[in-house]
């Protein structure tokens, strides 16, 4: 199944809302200066460890009002994991 132009522009708009959220969450709580935080860029490079990202985790979940379930966090490597992961349970 394919998406239309518009739903694609819609599910676009989407994951740009989400990585900007997701760059300001980073900036405030693990420090990460935002222009770091871009869809390629591993948790790793950007120095979030594992007690940072259960902080991260917790305030995506305040954000953008979705469940984050704990068995999801083992296959995060990138920041365009989060997304995907983030723009799926909205």
């Amino acid at each position: 199944m394919s998406l239309n132009h518009k739903e694609q522009h819609m599910t676009t708009t989407a994951n740009t809302d989400v990585l900007t959220g997701l760059a300001e969450i980073l900036e405030e709580v693990a420090g990460t200066p935002a222009d770091k935080v871009v869809v390629e860029a591993t948790f790793e490079e950007l120095e979030v460890d594992s007690l940072t990202m259960v902080e991260v985790v917790v305030a995506c979940e305040e954000r953008f009002g979705v469940r984050i379930p704990d068995e999801a966090l083992e296959g995060l490597r990138t920041v365009g994991d989060a997304v995907t992961l983030i723009g799926a349970a909205q």
